[in-house]
C-alpha cells in the first residue's frame, strides 16, 4: 500500500485511494464542492487544489491518486492562494442574494467564502445570468447561483437512476437544466437540494419559510415507508417545517424519499384535535370522559369474541402493545396489524423479515423480486439496489408487475403460479437474493405464495448457514413491530378480514381502529367503530367515537422496519388541542373499562414490550430470525400480480393531506403539468 506524507503526518492507504480521501483518514479537511464520497469523481470546481512537492502547479486532490513517497501540503501558501483565485472566480457571476437565499446558513460556499474569499471583487464587466428551469414541485431552481458542480447531475444518473439532468452549452452558455424541460421524474429528486452546495436548487415547499437557526432540531424515524429511515424533524413553535434525512449507512446511507421528506406540510391539516361522539348520526365535538363514557357503555359487558381490533400503517409499538393487552383484559383474540391481510406467519420471524440485512444488498450476486415494486414501495431501498447493480455481475428478475425500477432486468411474467412451476436456479450465484412484496402476500392466495418462495429459497440456496437472502419487502412502517410483539390473532381469533366478515354479519359488535385507514369501512356494518388517530381520513368518517392521537413527530415510539431493526423517534411538536400521545390514550381508556393496563409511564410500557419480546432492547439492531418451514403449501391462482401502490404520492392519512403530494400526484400521476413525465427506458426488461 502506498505510504504518504499529508502535512508532516505520515500515512498508508490503499491503492487508487485519491488525495482527498488520505487527507480525511488523518483527520485533515480539504475544502470542495464538486465532490462527494458517493457519487463519481467530476474535478469540476478546483477547490480541492492542494501543493505536491515536485509538481509544477497545484493538484486536485479529489481526482489525484496517492502516489509511493508523495508529499503533499494543504494549507501551504501555494494552495491558500490557489483557492482564493478559484473562489474569486466563482463569485464573479454569482449574484448577492445570500440575505433572501434559503440555503443561507447552510451555504458551503458561504462557509468556503469566508475562508478563501477577499472582501470586494475585482471584475467589472456584465454578470452573467440564467434563466431558471422547472424541475416540479418539490424543487425550486435559481440557477444563475449554479456553479456547476454537476452533483445533481451525477445524483440523478448514478443514485436515482432517472438521467433526465444534463449540461447543456459550453463555457458561459453552460446551464444544467433537465433535458426535455419538465419535471425530475424520481421519487428521490429531493435529495439534489442536500447535495446541491449553493442555492441554485432549494426545496420549494419550504422556500421563505424559516431560516436553519430559527429552528429546533429532533432526530427522529420516518413512518413513510418501512425502509425506517433516519431523519431529523426541524421544527418551529408547534410547527413542523421541513424534515431531512440522517446518516445511517446499514439503512438509508444519506438520502431520503421525496414522499417521507415532503409529506410534512400535511401534519397542518384536517387534524383531529379534540375527541368527537356520533349522535343520531352525526359527529358531535365532546370531551374525553363524554368520549369514554360512550366506549364504556358499549363494551362494558360485551364479551370479547364480539370485540376487534385492527392496527395500522404508521402507529407505534407502545401503542400496539397496550392496545393488544387492552383487548386480553377483554379475552379478545381479534386483533391484526395487518390491514391488506398480508399472509405472513407471526410465530415465525424469518418469514416477514428482510433477513440479508438492507446493507446486505450490497453483498448478494443475484436478486429475485417477486410481486413487488421497491421504487415504489421503498424508494431508498430501490437506490442500494441499483447501486449494487452499478457494481457489476449481479443478475436481476422480476415475476410480477412489470415497471421501470431504474435499473435492466429479466422479466419473468406476471403470473407466479407459472413462474414457480418453471422456476429455475441462477447460474454461478453463490449468495442469490429474493424479495417478496405485499403485492403477492396479500393476495388470498398469499400463504401457499409465502410457502413457494420459501421453498425456492431453499431450493437456489438463498438460504445457508452463513447467508439468508429471503426477503420479505414491506409497506408499512409498523408492521414489523406489530407481528414482533404478537398483534395478530390469538387462538380462535379473528384477522384483519375475518373482523371485516364478521363486522358485517354482526359477528363482532365493536371495532377498535388504531390509525387503521387502508381498509375497507364499508364492511364494518352496523359495528360500534372506535377510531383512534390525528387526521380526519377514512376510518373517523365511519367511526362512532374519535379519539385524537399524535402523529409521529408529536410523539416518543419506537419501531421495527423491514430488517427487523428497532429504532426509535423523538417528540419534535406537541400534538394539536386535546389531542393525546396513543399509549396514554389506550391506558386511560382502559381505567374507564375497569380493566387498568399496569403501566403508568413510557419506560414501563417499554419495559412490557421487552418482557413479550426481547427483540425491543435490541435498538438499533438488527437481531438474525431463526429459519424455521412457514407458508401453507396450496394452490397459486394464475392471476397476474400487482403492486399494491397505485400512486405513491398518497398512501397515509398524512400524505393524502398534504398539499404538496397533491401537486405531486397531478404531476406525475395524473400527468398534469407542463409535460407528461415519460418512462425511462433503463434497460432491457425481458
Amino acid at each position: 500500500m502506498p505510504k504518504l506524507t499529508i502535512d508532516g503526518i505520515a500515512v498508508e492507504v490503499p491503492p487508487n485511494t485519491t488525495i482527498l480521501q488520505a487527507a480525511e483518514t488523518v483527520g485533515v479537511e480539504i475544502p470542495r464542492f464538486c465532490y462527494h464520497d458517493r457519487l463519481s469523481i467530476a474535478g469540476n470546481c478546483r477547490m480541492c487544489l492542494v501543493d505536491v512537492e515536485k509538481s509544477p502547479k497545484p493538484v486536485a486532490s479529489c481526482a489525484m491518486p496517492v502516489g509511493e513517497g508523495m508529499v503533499v501540503h494543504t494549507k501551504s501558501e501555494r494552495a491558500n492562494k490557489a483557492r482564493g483565485g478559484v473562489m474569486e472566480f466563482l463569485l464573479i457571476n454569482h449574484p448577492l442574494d445570500c440575505p433572501i437565499c434559503d440555503q443561507g446558513g447552510e451555504c458551503d460556499l458561504q462557509d468556503q467564502a469566508m475562508a478563501y474569499g477577499f472582501d470586494r471583487g475585482r471584475f467589472h464587466e456584465n454578470k452573467r445570468a440564467v434563466k431558471d428551469k422547472y424541475m416540479g414541485p418539490v424543487v425550486e431552481t435559481i440557477m444563475t447561483r449554479c456553479i456547476h458542480c454537476t452533483r445533481c447531475v451525477r445524483f440523478a444518473t448514478e443514485v436515482a437512476g432517472v438521467p433526465q439532468l444534463g449540461a447543456t452549452g459550453r463555457g458561459e452558455d453552460m446551464e444544467i437544466t433537465t433535458y426535455l424541460e419538465g419535471a425530475l421524474a424520481s421519487e428521490l429528486s429531493g435529495n439534489v437540494v442536500d447535495l446541491c452546495p449553493v442555492g441554485a436548487l432549494t426545496s420549494k415547499p419550504y422556500a421563505f419559510s424559516a431560516r436553519p437557526w430559527e429552528l429546533r432540531k429532533t432526530e427522529s424515524i420516518d413512518v413513510m415507508d418501512a425502509v425506517g429511515t433516519n431523519i431529523r424533524v426541524d421544527a418551529r413553535g408547534r410547527q413542523v417545517m421541513r424534515v431531512l434525512p440522517r446518516i445511517n449507512e446499514a439503512v438509508n446511507e444519506e438520502w431520503l424519499a421525496d414522499k417521507s421528506r415532503h409529506a410534512c406540510d400535511g401534519l397542518g391539516y384536517q387534524r383531529l384535535d379534540r375527541p368527537y361522539v356520533r349522535e343520531n348520526g352525526k359527529l358531535k365535538a365532546a370531551t374525553w370522559d363524554e368520549a369514554f363514557a360512550a366506549i364504556a357503555s358499549k363494551l362494558r359487558g360485551m364479551p370479547g369474541t364480539k370485540i376487534g381490533a385492527i392496527a395500522g400503517d404508521t402507529v407505534d409499538a407502545e401503542s400496539m402493545m397496550a392496545l393488544k393487552d387492552l383487548m386480553t383484559a377483554f379475552g379478545s383474540a381479534n386483533l391484526d396489524c395487518r390491514q391488506d391481510g398480508a399472509a405472513v406467519d407471526p410465530a415465525v420471524r424469518a418469514s416477514y423479515l428482510f433477513n440479508s440485512t438492507i446493507a446486505g444488498i450490497e453483498d448478494a450476486d443475484a436478486l429475485l423480486i417477486i410481486g413487488a415494486n421497491p421504487r415504489k414501495e421503498a424508494p431508498v431501498l430501490n437506490a442500494r439496489i441499483r447501486k449494487r447493480y452499478l457494481k457489476g455481475n449481479f443478475t436481476i428478475a422480476v415475476a410480477g408487475e412489470q415497471a421501470d425500477l431504474t435499473y435492466p432486468y429479466k422479466y419473468l411474467g406476471a403470473d407466479l403460479a407459472a413462474f414457480f412451476a418453471n422456476a429455475q436456479v441462477p447460474p454461478g450465484a453463490r449468495k442469490p437474493m429474493i424479495i417478496l412484496g405485499m403485492g403477492a402476500l396479500s393476495r388470498p392466495d398469499g400463504a401457499a405464495i409465502l410457502a413457494a418462495a420459501r421453498a425456492h429459497a431453499e431450493k437456489i440456496g438463498a438460504v445457508t448457514a452463513d447467508w439468508n437472502g429471503f426477503n420479505v419487502l414491506h409497506t408499512a412502517a409498523a408492521r414489523v413491530g406489530g407481528l414482533d410483539l404478537g398483534f395478530a390473532p390469538g387462538a380462535g381469533g379473528k384477522d384483519t378480514r375475518g373482523i371485516l366478515d364478521a363486522a358485517g354479519k354482526g359477528e363482532i359488535e365493536a371495532v377498535y381502529l388504531l390509525g387503521a385507514d387502508e381498509i375497507d369501512t364499508a364492511k364494518l356494518g352496523k359495528a360500534f367503530v372506535i377510531y383512534q388517530g390525528h387526521h380526519g381520513d377514512r376510518g373517523a368518517h365511519r367511526a362512532d367515537v374519535i379519539l385524537p392521537g399524535a402523529a409521529y413527530t408529536e410523539k416518543d415510539g419506537t419501531y421495527v422496519n423491514t430488517e427487523g431493526r428497532v429504532q426509535r423517534g423523538l417528540r419534535a411538536v406537541f400534538p394539536p388541542g386535546d389531542a393525546r400521545e396513543d399509549w396514554t390514550i389506550i391506558r386511560a381508556l382502559s381505567e374507564k373499562l375497569g380493566k387498568t393496563l399496569p403501566y403508568d409511564n413510557l419506560g414501563q410500557v417499554r419495559a412490557r414490550l421487552t418482557y413479550v419480546n426481547p427483540v425491543f432492547a435490541q435498538v438499533d439492531k438488527v437481531v438474525k430470525a431463526e429459519w424455521k418451514p412457514f407458508g401453507t403449501a396450496g394452490q397459486i391462482a394464475p392471476t397476474p400480480v400487482t403492486s399494491p401502490i397505485k400512486n405513491y404520492y398518497m398512501t397515509d392519512p398524512i400524505s393524502r393531506a398534504s398539499r404538496t403530494m397533491a401537486q405531486c400526484t397531478e404531476e406525475f400521476v395524473l400527468g398534469g403539468s407542463k409535460q407528461k413525465p415519460t418512462e425511462l427506458k433503463s434497460g432491457t426488461h425481458g
